[in-house]
């Protein structure tokens, strides 16, 4: 029998088969199961920064030096809304990034619930494209979609809005 993984495990194998060395990031409560996963991920190195904004930077920094795609993991709300400064710059830039946000639990979008953003839509101009993942069976796919989009035509920065009960739930 296949073992069952939660939407963190599969976000984690994911971002293994994508060639992702590096995650810039600050953790929160909506991304606390991702971060949890990362445990038991060395392979990924997670550097922890003292302001999203600041991910968002040194992951540009890192896809410029590199080539490679920058990844950036913050939480919800402030967290969110906090990279904007830097996915402007990537997206001026033309330079590829993929920004893991998490959101709220899904039953409470749009409800004003704590730390709830609209960064989906707070992020559309300065973004090629936008992701608010609402199925965990979706959410593999989308990932290897926002790696695809971002590092192809004129590269540059997508947003993948992951709410928590996606990232915890099993499948």
């Amino acid at each position: 029998m296949k073992k069952r993984l939660n939407g963190s495990q599969i976000l984690v194998e994911v971002l293994k088969k994508q060639g992702v060395e590096y995650i810039f990031g600050y953790p929160g409560g909506a991304c606390m199961p991702i971060f949890d996963a990362l445990v038991d991920a060395p392979e990924l190195k997670i550097i922890l920064v003292r302001h999203e904004q600041g991910a968002t930077h040194m992951a540009d920094g890192y896809a410029r030096a590199t080539g490679k795609t920058g990844v950036v993991l913050v939480t919800s709300g402030p967290g969110a809304t906090n990279t904007v400064t830097g996915i402007l710059t990537a997206h001026m830039d033309s330079v590829p990034l993929v920004v893991l946000t998490g959101q709220t639990i899904t039953p409470n979008l749009g409800k004003d619930a704590f730390q709830e953003a609209d960064v989906f839509g707070v992020t559309m101009p300065v973004v090629k494209h936008s992701y608010l993942v609402r199925d965990v069976k979706d959410l593999s796919r989308i990932v290897k979609e926002a790696f695809h989009l971002a590092s192809t035509g004129r590269p540059g920065p997508v947003l993948v809005d992951l709410p928590k009960d996606v990232v915890s739930e099993e499948w």
